[in-house]
């Protein structure tokens, strides 16, 4: 899917429609002393270590695609499009 790289919308800081740019959002570095982390490594560790059965195939052929957008004027970011995309390019728009 071609998303354009600049959309027009509204800001909800701004009270108003302004140019915002669009990413794609990356999920950050997981850290392992979290206490979610530590706990799923407490339950991994052992005899039969592994939580959940392993799958087999995939259920699903996609990958759920969120993107970031940032507000030119005042700089608020918010994730918009959580939809389920094989591929998306962000593309310059002509005007």
């Amino acid at each position: 899917m071609k998303f354009p790289k600049k959309i027009r919308t509204y800001c909800p800081r701004c009270r108003t429609h302004t140019i915002h740019t669009v990413m794609v959002y990356k999920h950050g570095k997981r850290r392992s002393m979290a206490l979610g982390q530590r706990r799923y490594m407490r339950k991994q560790e052992g005899y039969g270590s592994q939580r959940k059965p392993e799958q087999k195939r995939f259920a699903k052929v996609t990958k759920k695609v969120t993107l970031k957008i940032r507000c030119t004027q005042c700089g608020y970011e918010r994730h918009i499009l959580n939809i389920r995309l094989k591929k998306i390019e962000l593309v310059e728009t002509v005007r």
